[in-house]
């Protein structure tokens, strides 16, 4: 079977890589794929836009395609699974745009979290920014503001005080994240740590798999602005057995029902973000329509079940059927590297070395921000690798992808080094 994954990043490069592992894959396209895509193994770059539908479905019928994923979320809001499966083809996994309305609108995802009574943090929806100051002054600090659009992970601000909420406020309505920002969404402040369980579904059954943890700020001890990601790990301690089986009766079914009940039949992912309290409890911090990114560098490659035989079971409704989903032992760390300035403006066009050294050490290198010109790899991005590895603690997982690293250079590289700061010695 030859599938096709859309899009560019590294959580893209990620998914091509896992297809490929399995037997009954035998080519993938990425459209439009990247530097690392482009030679990976088994893998091709086809250089069509994500919304030429008419050209992805002729490419389908004429290549024999069995399966498309696709992997951002702007798509999947834009309604590119509709349109494709309006093209007769069957076998897309993500939601449909209504579906996919859990990302694109916090204040949609607030409002179906709290009919369907699925824990998650106080809030309030404005449209306005002086009725959202006035909140924000009401309510005090620490205080949570979300632009309520996509916008790349970078819409959230964790405000510790009144005149940071505030700011972010003027800069959300100021334009500084587009039509993302017409309304702002103000949060209770949560406690605990954060952890990401992404979850697969048919419409019918919905499954986890393990839950990973992500360094969401570009600093170090986890401060400065939010990034869609400097790292992450897996499987995380924070969510150990009883408190995985919670996430599943209290957050993940319930969603899938409220989904049903509106009418909503959503094949893909869900993506909870959950905020997990000292005693357990978790709360939903928000939900995305597909899989996290860097999340899926670390989740993938733990993975033993193919991911093709998930995906069609999720785009054909059989998902009930299959197996409980295998895993490999051990655990997974990915460390990002960036250009500097990112999540700010940063520098483009900087040539890559070093990453037959780092695949040496036995690391994976997942490409995000990369482009081939000319057999030269260069930097074409914010973030623009995910250096992933395994091992049989977290320590010799982190080590490992740390040591990779060190191999890669470019100008102006940046990374944390401190991802997985938070997890205890194992």
């Amino acid at each position: 079977m030859k599938a096709i994954v859309i899009g560019s990043g590294g959580r893209e490069h990620a998914m091509a890589w896992s297809l490929l592992q399995s037997p009954n894959v035998d080519g993938v396209v990425c459209i439009p794929g990247n530097g690392g895509t482009a030679t990976l193994p088994g893998c091709t770059n086809l250089s069509l836009n994500i919304d030429d539908v008419a050209g992805i479905a002729r490419f389908c019928t004429v290549q024999n395609i069995g399966l498309i994923a696709i992997g951002p979320e702007q798509p999947l809001a834009d309604g590119l699974a509709d349109a494709l499966r309006n093209e007769g083809i069957a076998a897309v996994f993500g939601p449909g745009k209504d579906g996919a309305q859990l990302e694109a609108s916090k204040a949609w995802a607030k409002e179906l979290m709290e009919s369907a009574q699925i824990p998650t943090a106080a809030s309030a929806v404005f449209d306005n920014a002086k009725a959202a100051a006035d909140y924000v002054r009401q309510q005090g600090a620490p205080i949570v503001v979300k632009a309520d659009g996509l916008a790349a992970g970078k819409g959230v601000t964790v405000a510790m005080t009144v005149e940071e909420a505030t700011d972010a406020i003027a800069a959300i309505f100021d334009g500084q994240f587009g039509d993302a920002g017409s309304q702002v969404v103000i949060e209770e402040f949560l406690s605990g740590q954060e952890a990401s369980v992404l979850a697969v579904t048919d419409g019918l059954t919905i499954r986890p798999l393990i839950p990973a943890q992500d360094h969401k700020q570009v600093g170090e001890g986890d401060t400065g602005p939010n990034t869609g990601g400097m790292g992450a790990y897996a499987p995380t301690p924070v969510v150990p057995p009883a408190t995985m089986e919670r996430v599943q009766q209290e957050v993940l079914e319930p969603i899938l029902k409220a989904l049903r009940q509106r009418g909503i039949d959503y094949r893909g992912v869900v993506y909870a973000g959950l905020m997990i309290a000292a005693d357990g409890t978790p709360k939903v911090i928000e939900f995305n329509c597909r899989f996290g990114d860097p999340e899926t560098q670390v989740v993938l490659p733990l993975l033993a079940t193919p991911l093709d035989q998930i995906m069609l079971a999720c785009c054909h409704q059989t998902l009930a059927s299959l197996p409980p989903f295998e895993w490999k032992p051990g655990y997974a760390a990915c460390v990002v590297m960036a250009a500097a300035g990112y999540p700010g403006s940063y520098p483009k066009g900087m040539t890559i070395t070093g990453l037959d050294a780092a695949a040496d050490t036995g690391a994976v290198v997942f490409h995000a921000g990369t482009v081939l010109k000319n057999n030269t790899l260069q930097s074409n991005g914010g973030r623009i690798l995910g250096v992933t590895a395994t091992g049989d603690s977290f320590s010799a997982a982190i080590a490992a992808s740390y040591q990779a690293v060190e191999a890669i250079q470019f100008d102006q590289a940046y990374y944390r080094r401190d991802i997985g700061h938070r997890v205890a010695e194992n």
